[in-house]
């Protein structure tokens, strides 16, 4: 991990979300993409697992319940790889402001909690780019699977129902995304992650980031 510890020599600037699933992490960075727009910066925005290597391959998989752990977790590594050589690395040269709707920390923690070494996930993402900032939405799995369900049910993977941790998704999915939770919040004082609650109105948490955001951007001449 020698080179994600230490910051990058980019003339651009890095910036990520994290958190489990109904977080509200999605809709923070879209309204932050938006609004650093609105002002002329170059922006350009990433998800994780959007790779079109290697997507069709993890989406075929699924659908079998091909995955194991491990696996999982070769799949979204060769995905990130693939995007930090063809869009984060690039865009990062040219002085674009890089927003990540997850970044390597989403590995560190689904990845343990699908029981595999966290040392071994860790190492094995260490080519990644130190992010400039990151900003962790912490949120119960009650009132995650709360926000979820009032447009979908969880997903298969989600739920974390390739781990049988119960026969019933709802349950499998407090129970999974505990664990999740857990590895984040190890990670805040690990990477210094910015925690925000994720309970709190969109506006407030939006208000808070782009306070932050602005102050990094002015530090590294980009506003």
């Amino acid at each position: 991990m020698l080179r994600f510890s230490k910051k990058h020599n980019y003339s651009g600037v890095m910036i990520c979300v994290e958190g489990i699933d109904g977080s509200g992490k999605t809709t923070q960075i879209e309204l932050l993409d938006n609004w650093l727009k609105s002002k002329g910066v170059d922006v350009i925005l990433t998800q994780w697992n959007s790779s079109e290597l290697i997507s069709n391959t993890t989406k075929k998989a699924k659908k079998k319940n091909l995955l194991s752990g491990r696996t999982f977790s070769l799949l979204h590594a060769v995905d990130f790889a693939d995007r930090l050589e063809r869009t984060i690395k690039p865009a990062l040269k040219a002085g674009f402001v890089v927003l990540a709707d997850r970044y390597v920390y989403t590995a560190f923690a689904r990845d343990v909690a699908r029981e595999v070494d966290a040392l071994w996930v860790r190492n094995m993402y260490s080519f990644a780019i130190k992010p400039d900032m990151t900003f962790y939405f912490d949120v119960s799995p009650k009132d995650s699977l709360e926000r979820i369900c009032a447009n979908r049910k969880p997903k298969f993977y989600e739920a974390g129902m390739d781990m049988k941790l119960s026969n019933n998704p709802y349950k499998s999915y407090v129970i999974f995304q505990t664990r999740i939770l857990e590895e984040y919040r190890k990670m805040v004082d690990e990477f210094g992650l910015i925690k925000i609650d994720a309970m709190e109105s969109i506006r407030s948490k939006q208000k808070f980031i782009r306070e932050k955001v602005e102050e990094l951007l002015v530090e590294n001449k980009i506003l």
